[in-house]
């Protein structure tokens, strides 16, 4: 990976996350949909509304990092990445592990939480790298 060019931009870095966003809420809002079905709005007792609460963001939590992992894991690319032509690839060039998947996303979590610097942290590598490409042993390139 010599040439800079094929490393992404963090204007298309942020393009690739508007885009997934937008189809992550989808995502997020049939699969609530489908449990506010199945459950008909009803809490079932003699759980808590805390309990139910919690249960609910672990569920949300699982799908999207089940959306994530199984297009990084099975061609390196969401559709948001297919779309602005950008694949998420091992340092070796490799397809990722789940274990990268998941060190990945927990840790993009954590750069939004703390007002995005793990991204903006682009500016500042040569490769264009965020905190979780560094730490997690993955990059974005072109394609």
């Amino acid at each position: 990976m010599e040439p800079n060019s094929n490393y992404v931009g963090l204007l298309r870095y942020l393009a690739v996350i508007f885009y997934d966003g937008l189809l992550l809420f989808s995502v997020l809002f049939l699969a609530t949909g489908i449990t506010y079905i199945i459950t008909s709005g009803a809490i079932v007792y003699p759980i808590t509304n805390v309990q139910v609460n919690v249960i609910f963001q672990i569920y949300l939590f699982v799908i999207s990092f089940s959306y994530f992992a199984w297009s990084w894991v099975r061609g390196g690319q969401t559709l948001g990445m297919k779309a602005w032509r950008v694949r998420l690839v091992a340092n070796d060039n490799q397809a990722i592990s789940l274990r990268q998947c998941l060190l990945r996303f927990l840790l993009s979590i954590v750069s939004w939480l703390i007002f995005g610097m793990g991204f903006f942290w682009a500016f500042f590598n040569q490769k264009h790298r965020t905190w979780h490409d560094l730490i997690s042993d993955t990059h974005l390139i072109v394609i």
